[in-house]
């Protein structure tokens, strides 16, 4: 095939999945001529799996997408169908945010937001080959003999990259929803020296909503009071969901058919999700367990079609129909999409750095499930951080890095490129040290500045939140400042949540450390009309409460950033230093940590080699 040359731009992204669109977004948005490649306009910010948007951890990384200037939390609010904050019985470190989402609206949402994004052409066409000279990007080719040349590259394929469908006996090469699997890019990626493993990942069946018993199911409506991810408007919920559950005739269905489970016989060669398995795999990992609770969600407002989270499989069709038929309210249940796994190809993430750009090659940069991670919300933080450095590099800019005490971004970021993965890895809050501190609520403050600094946030956004950080402000004053009367309202308050009655007034920032009072009740004893949004308003009482333990936090924080600060050479000799244990020579001369902070969070190097590795960059800095 004869190549041609094509045209130029900065930067290249490959793949319109959730990674890829942040990606290619904030590149553009940064100024660099962005082409983003896509396999088939149709399956621009697809949904292959869950079509929902945040959820435990995952809601805090799209309230952070959407602080540095991401668009995930504008199109999950665009096309909400269901809003639920999750884990309100608990602190607010881990309340998160989920959004039953439209999936075909979120796809429209993302590709016309593209389309009409400055600086950024969206191509339906295969890229086969990266072009790299000397160790650095020149350019990329597609299946059609273009060739474009580029500054960065950033490869952000899902599942794709060398995708394998499988069911049951059946296989064939594919990428999500029976698109083409991309192969040429696979053997184009090790010709240039990219690590590559096998990872799978799968999806549940998709039955008919006419086919389903609601009668025999729970029902599990939206929060009666919404919340968004971009703003404080209250949306109504447009239709809710439903949970049944697995039974010991559905156990016995999977139990009497896992010989022909390709997780099983030894089809299935990739690693799957530990936190996500399937169904076949929990009834084997956990059959001291008589059920397993599955989710009924619908796909989209404008379609019967409904998705039944938990029950994800690989198992032949005819004995997905028996599992569906032997569940309650499924009996009748019509099968539209038959469950399968995926296999594909993946990178090994120590070889990137905290920009999400190859060690080794220059201008390289890797997002989502090419990463090893699992998840449209994972994706869509990587590609947010490896679109912003592919731009920011096309200008001969500044890093852009953001730490573990300050996101969960950040957190997810340093827990891939330091420790690695050896399964497609999901966030989950405790994950983070520093919980308390990476809210959902307090997202834009942590992050919106550094957004701003580096041209992601316009003026008009940014102003709007020093109004309410201002506001907060204020209202945290006022309440530290302010004492509630003794009054009938006050006693009768206290009483109802089980404290004394009060002999006096008390100030309010201390009525609100006690567990059980919220600011909304204070605000209903003042009288006054309460004209605070609401996010500020829990903001101020989070801030309030908690600020015993947050101070503590911060300064476990400050503690860690003196060991982030204190970097090491890049040319370092570990071979050299004295003391060190021979598994910690060879890590650190592996994954060439940049700080001691990122050193000390590899496996495999211990408090003691940290110590000797101090002592020694603190000779040489004397030598020297």
């Amino acid at each position: 095939m004869q190549i041609y040359n094509a045209g130029y731009y900065d930067t290249a992204v490959i793949g319109a999945g959730h990674a890829g669109i942040e990606a290619a977004l904030a590149a553009a948005r940064l100024g660099a001529k962005t082409a983003l490649f896509t396999l088939s306009l149709d399956l621009v910010g697809n949904m292959p799996c869950n079509p929902a948007i945040g959820g435990t951890a995952k809601g805090h990384l799209v309230f952070e997408i959407n602080a540095l200037g991401g668009e995930m939390g504008r199109a999950a609010d665009a096309v909400m169908l269901q809003s639920r904050m999750l884990n309100t019985s608990k602190g607010p470190a881990v309340h998160s945010l989920r959004m039953q989402s439209d999936r075909r609206a979120y796809s429209s949402y993302m590709k016309k937001v593209i389309e009409s994004t400055a600086n950024l052409t969206l191509i339906q066409s295969e890229i086969t080959d990266v072009i790299i000279e000397d160790g650095e990007v020149k350019g990329v080719v597609t299946a059609f003999g273009a060739r474009y040349d580029i500054k960065t590259v950033v490869v952000a394929t899902g599942t794709s990259l060398g995708g394998k469908i499988i069911v049951g006996e059946a296989s064939y090469e594919s990428g999500p929803d029976n698109t083409r699997a991309a192969k040429p890019l696979v053997q184009s990626l090790v010709n240039s020296g990219v690590e590559l493993r096998r990872f799978k990942t799968g999806t549940p069946p998709r039955i008919h909503a006419d086919s389903i018993d609601f009668s025999e199911l729970e029902r599990q409506d939206g929060d009666s009071v919404t919340t968004m991810f971009t703003s404080d408007e209250s949306r109504p919920n447009k239709c809710c969901c439903y949970i049944t559950y697995t039974n010991e005739k559905t156990h016995e269905i999977i139990r009497a058919n896992l010989h022909r489970s390709p997780l099983f016989s030894g089809v299935i060669k990739g690693t799957g999700p530990r936190y996500c398995p399937s169904i076949e795999d929990k009834v084997v990992r956990f059959a001291d367990k008589d059920r397993h609770q599955l989710f009924i969600e619908p796909i989209g407002a404008d379609t019967k079609e409904m998705y039944i989270q938990g029950l994800s499989s690989s198992l032949p069709e005819e004995v997905q129909r028996q599992i569906v038929h032997s569940i309650k309210g499924l009996e009748r249940a019509v099968i539209m999409r038959t469950a399968y796994a995926i296999e594909y190809d993946c990178a090994d993430p120590l070889q990137l750095d905290h920009t999400l750009e190859f060690k080794k090659i220059k201008g390289l940069y890797g997002a989502g499930q090419f990463n090893g991670s699992s998840g449209y919300e994972e994706a869509a933080a990587q590609g947010l951080i490896a679109g912003i450095n592919a731009g920011l590099a096309c200008k001969g800019a500044d890093k852009f890095i953001l730490q573990r005490d300050e996101s969960y971004i950040g957190t997810l970021i340093d827990d891939l490129v330091t420790k690695g993965t050896n399964e497609p890895y999901r966030m989950m809050t405790s994950r983070s040290e520093y919980r308390l501190l990476l809210r959902q609520d307090n997202a834009k403050q942590r992050l919106m500045p550094k957004a701003k600094a580096i041209g992601l946030i316009d003026d008009v956004t940014y102003a709007a939140f020093l109004a309410e950080e201002n506001a907060l402000a204020l209202e945290i004053e006022r309440l530290q400042s302010e004492s509630l009367p003794l009054s009938d309202g006050l006693k009768n308050l206290l009483v109802s949540h089980g404290y004394d009655e009060p002999t006096g007034g008390i100030r309010k920032s201390e009525l609100l450390r006690r567990p059980g009072i919220t600011i909304f009740e204070i605000y209903e004893i003042e009288g006054g009309e309460h004209t605070l949004p609401r996010s500020i308003a829990s903001r101020a009482e989070i801030e309030l409460k908690y600020e015993g333990y947050i101070k503590k936090q911060l300064a476990a924080a400050e503690r860690f950033e003196v060991l982030e600060k204190k970097q090491i050479p890049a040319d370092i000799d570990y071979t050299q230093i004295k003391g060190l244990r021979i598994e910690a020579m060879q890590k650190l001369s592996k994954q060439r940590p940049e700080s001691i902070g990122a050193a000390s969070r590899i496996s495999g190097v211990s408090p003691a080699d940290v110590s000797v590795l101090l002592v020694y960059l603190a000779r040489e800095g004397k030598n020297e």
